[in-house]
């Protein structure tokens, strides 16, 4: 078994350009997602995605006190991935913020269709480094990676392949993983490490 895995967060039509809550330019890390998506599939190396799905009524939206308005509820095409982000057939897909009273911000909040968590889907694969990309980075990319080095994972953001929505917000963001030990690498970087 191998050590690495990459997590791609969000990339729905909701948080791109267009959708509810789109992030600017977030359509245009999706062909650098898809090299990163070929690059581990060839080395045979997990690949996860989360996906909010959220409820039609959830505290997390603004008619609930929450901070958002509609968005990625579940079954609607909004809650899709974006349609041109390749998504192999053995991915992991997890899905979070389903609960009417959870935000949903971390991929370790998603579950699969047999409910395992992706904790427990990183140990049974017995992955301890994560690569991680997707949308946004100063919210859910940020949650995510927060709680991946918390529970003790080495991490990796993929620059190149994540896009915030305040640019000073996302740097700062990145900064302070930098600070705390984890990898800020782009494509090339990744290519090196991986192929032999």
């Amino acid at each position: 078994m191998s050590n690495k895995a990459l997590l791609v967060v969000d990339v729905q039509n909701d948080f791109c350009p267009g959708g509810a809550l789109g992030v600017s330019g977030g359509n245009k890390i999706i062909p650098v997602i898809n090299e990163y998506i070929k690059l581990f599939q060839n080395q045979n190396l997990p690949v996860f995605f989360t996906r909010d799905w959220h409820p039609d009524s959830t505290a997390h939206f603004k008619e609930k006190g929450g901070d958002w308005p509609p968005h990625c509820i579940r079954n609607t095409p909004g809650a899709e991935f974006h349609p041109d982000l390749n998504i192999p057939d053995n991915a992991d897909i997890l899905s979070k913020g389903v609960s009417p009273d959870t935000d949903g911000y971390s991929a370790f909040e998603g579950i699969d269709e047999n409910e395992n968590s992706l904790d427990t889907l990183l140990k049974e694969k017995e992955v301890d480094t994560l690569y991680i990309a997707g949308l946004a980075t100063d919210f859910c990319v940020r949650f995510s990676t927060q709680e991946a080095m918390q529970k003790g994972y080495e991490i990796n953001v993929l620059t190149d392949a994540t896009e915030g929505v305040d640019k000073d917000a996302s740097k700062e963001v990145l900064d302070t993983f930098a600070k705390k030990g984890g990898r800020l690498l782009q494509l090339d970087d990744v290519k090196q490490e991986l192929e032999p």
